[in-house]
């Protein structure tokens, strides 16, 4: 049995021995981990054919590991194996972006197109170009942003640091607020969306999340900044953080978010082009939460470019 923090040997399968330090890491962080450098489209791949289990059973890769858990690693062709040094310019952006480090956490400023990692045909997302930008330093995501969504993305540097903000993250013990700009006008400044939402992964690898009765729980409450003949700008406070929480919340409610290809309207989004507006209208504005009788809030400014599309709509 090995320790869960000595990387498995190239060639055979490994049997890994969950200690405290991952009691309650997902299994495809801890893989990406134990890994180092492998791809995450193969880690999901491993996990979709049932070559990694924990305790025997086949899991998801979101599934939570527990102290004494028995993690089955499958052998990794050196082969298959990473996508070289990302590109000098890339990891120069990400450096530029970040807005605060210290010594448990790395904060970025994520712009729009940049995915939190890689995986799905993206060779590196923000934590592989950290990574070549800080090579042997300890950076894990403690959570995640869309690709298409810019805003505050929080790494930690620190084992103590990152199962810290992830039981926050699971206790609910973290604010998130997000800016979004809803197509039409709401009826009300003020308002409330609290259906379940379900996940679904299509055939393309493509991710689709759904308004269903089987979902797993979901609110988000919305409240109007500003008012535009045909549009509303809302900060939203997640009280769960789903994927596409937002965007599928706010299609529900009939106003779907400007920009968004997936759920929103084509038509729409080509009027709101018209505008200047040329990706997902969605902003993680501030993320906050108390760790160890420290209270730590980052925040984050609306980018120019979409402070621009809202100087360019219409208010009347």
């Amino acid at each position: 049995m090995h320790s869960a923090e000595s990387a498995p040997r190239q060639g055979g399968v490994q049997h890994v021995e969950i200690g405290a330090d991952r009691d309650g890491q997902r299994v495809d962080n801890a893989l990406a981990a134990l890994l180092k450098g492998v791809p995450r489209s193969l880690v999901y791949r491993l996990v979709r054919k049932g070559q990694v289990r924990v305790n025997g059973r086949r899991v998801k890769p979101d599934t939570r590991l527990k102290e004494g858990d028995t993690l089955r690693v499958p052998p990794v062709r050196t082969a298959e194996k990473g996508h070289g040094q990302p590109p000098a310019g890339r990891i120069r952006a990400v450096e530029e972006a970040i807005i605060h480090e210290d010594r448990h956490f790395l904060v970025l400023d994520k712009p729009a197109g940049m995915a939190s990692h890689g995986g799905s045909g993206i060779d590196h997302g923000a934590i592989e170009l950290l990574r070549a930008a800080r090579p042997g330093d300890m950076l894990e995501l403690a959570h995640r942003l869309d690709r298409d969504t810019s805003g505050v993305l929080v790494l930690a540097r620190t084992r103590q640091a990152l199962t810290g903000l992830q039981a926050c993250i699971r206790e609910g013990r973290v604010t998130k607020q997000y800016l979004a700009l809803l197509t039409g006008r709401p009826a009300r400044a003020r308002f409330d969306v609290n259906v379940p939402l379900r996940k679904s992964v299509m055939q393309g690898g493509e991710r689709m999340v759904q308004v269903a009765a089987d979902g797993k729980p979901s609110l988000s409450f919305f409240r109007q900044v500003e008012r535009y003949a045909d549009a509303s700008l809302m900060e939203v406070t997640l009280d769960t953080g789903r994927t596409h929480q937002i965007r599928v919340h706010a299609a529900h409610v009939g106003h779907p978010l400007a920009g968004d290809s997936k759920y929103g309207e084509r038509e729409t989004n080509r009027r709101f082009r018209q505008w200047g507006l040329g990706r997902l209208f969605l902003h993680a504005s501030h993320f906050a939460f108390d760790l160890d009788g420290r209270t730590h809030a980052f925040s984050s400014p609306l980018p120019e470019e979409l402070r621009a599309v809202l100087d360019a709509l219409p208010r009347k």
